[in-house]
């Protein structure tokens, strides 16, 4: 829609426009959305049957909300989602301070404007996208930053006393009159700046440095907050959680499949690398899996997160691996590869916090630990299970490999080699590629390969067959059966 021609007093109230405060404004307007089945967030995965019921029956009860949840679980995304339900133009008097409704003004400023021009007071229309404000609670915030405070300069230039509403400058906050207003990390604000929130919540009065004035201020407040923070840096002191209607409970995707479509939406992938870049859904699979990994494993500290943007930057890291391959090697396309991933080292090793056991055993080898055991998660899924002990009259699946393994065989497998010679080296391997495909039916050809190397990362992380870590990739051998054979 085209902004709104209307530009006077006199227009608007010929016009069908009524005033109506802001939680009256996102309750109809979401309304409107569940009456036809429409998504009122678009973009957000897995929060259909938790999260958005919530939010949503926290708007239809025009309450202020409290996000709260680890970090990287879209508490932000959720809030600047809300500025979609509001209406799409707003009126506002032309060149007031406040966003004054030019039906129902609350500034000394607005109301003088309307009492010198009457129904020639200019109208400005504000769009929803500049309807947010949003600012990180920091320890160094202050009461003047949100609130305001008085302002001696314009006091002077005014020639007003300190006790004229007019020598004040309005601090954030007021000036998200009409608006959402986002305050992400709340524990981290200082408790003496928190309790100045409360005349504002509750009695919608501002005070600043004593001056207290009655500004009834149409504020939708949306809180985020990490419950770490209630230990590691502060809390939210408990008549501010009183005064806040909602407080909603997010969590991480609950599925594989839910998380891989949150990074595909995410991740910042040049678009030149889908024609060139071949990802196997195995691959997305086992990126996920690593989070999912890391959220129980004894080696991450678990109360800290683990955000979803390790996978995000994983893949990103996963598909920039493959890329450079391509431009080293003057191949024209390339697959994803199992060696892939240890370029995805340094996004896991930045997006989680080590436990005492972690930092002894070192990030490096945490971050191999975790593909280690989503491969062992993974490989049941798509191949027989690999046993620890069989019975002598038991057959095996996975005889055939370990034997030639124990026959002082070996490959290597790097990140860097062409694919046709990546192909010869699996292919060298009797029985592999077969095996594969009977296993699976569903099995598409050109994904054969990542799913032999899979194969021989599970095998091996199965203490089957060795895997030893080589410049930029692995071989893989049975030291072993080797030296018995060798005797």
């Amino acid at each position: 829609m085209t902004k709104p021609t209307i530009q006077t007093l006199k227009e608007l109230k010929e016009s069908s426009y009524q005033s109506k405060s802001i939680q009256q404004e996102l309750a109809e307007n979401l309304k409107k959305k569940i009456s036809k089945g429409q998504n009122a967030f678009e973009g957000i995965h897995g929060y259909d049957h938790t999260v958005i019921p919530n939010l949503e029956r926290a708007i239809l009860s025009g309450h202020n909300i409290n996000l709260m949840g680890l970090r990287g679980q879209a508490k932000t995304r959720l809030a600047r989602g809300m500025t979609n339900l509001l209406d799409e133009w707003m009126p506002i008097i032309k060149g007031s301070e406040l966003n004054d409704d030019p039906l129902s003004p609350i500034t000394i400023e607005g109301n003088n404007i309307i009492d010198h021009k009457n129904d020639q007071t200019p109208i400005d229309w504000l769009h929803r996208s500049e309807r947010f404000f949003e600012k990180l609670a920091t320890p160094d915030v202050t009461i003047a930053d949100l609130i305001g405070d008085i302002d001696p300069i314009k006091a002077s230039q005014l020639k007003l006393t300190y006790a004229d509403q007019r020598v004040i400058h309005f601090g954030m906050i007021p000036r998200a009159h009409r608006c959402i207003f986002a305050l992400n990390e709340l524990p981290d604000l200082q408790a003496r700046i928190q309790v100045s929130l409360f005349s504002i919540l509750q009695e919608k009065e501002v005070q600043i440095r004593g001056f207290k004035i009655r500004l009834p201020l149409n504020v939708l407040f949306v809180f985020t907050a990490n419950p770490e923070d209630y230990t590691n840096r502060g809390s939210i002191v408990t008549p501010l959680k009183d005064r806040i209607g909602s407080q909603i409970l997010t969590h991480y995707p609950r599925s594989i499949n839910i998380a891989k479509t949150i990074t595909l939406q995410e991740a910042q992938v040049q678009n030149i690398t889908t024609d060139k870049i071949t990802v196997p859904e195995l691959a997305l699979d086992l990126l996920e899996q690593i989070s999912f990994e890391a959220r129980k494993s004894e080696y991450v500290d678990n109360r800290s997160g683990v955000s979803a943007r390790l996978s995000i930057s994983a893949y990103e890291n996963l598909i920039s691996n493959a890329q450079r391959r391509l431009l080293k090697s003057k191949q024209k396309t390339t697959q994803i590869r199992i060696s892939d991933f240890l370029g995805t080292i340094s996004a896991i090793n930045g997006k989680i916090e080590l436990t005492y056991e972690g930092e002894q055993l070192g990030p490096e080898k945490v971050a191999f630990e975790l593909i280690n055991q989503s491969i062992k998660t993974l490989l049941p899924k798509h191949f027989p299970p690999i046993k620890k002990l069989t019975k002598t009259q038991e057959k095996d699946p996975y005889d055939f490999l370990i034997h030639w393994f124990m026959e002082d065989h070996q490959i290597e497998l790097t990140d860097q080699m062409n694919d046709t010679k990546r192909k010869k080296i699996i292919s060298s391997v009797p029985g592999l590629e077969e095996f594969l495909l009977n296993e699976s039916k569903k099995l598409d050809s050109k994904d054969v390969l990542f799913h032999a190397e899979f194969l021989l990362w599970g095998i091996s992380a199965h203490k089957k067959i060795s895997r030893y870590q080589i410049q930029g990739g692995h071989r893989f051998k049975d030291s072993i059966g080797s030296f018995i054979n060798r005797l």
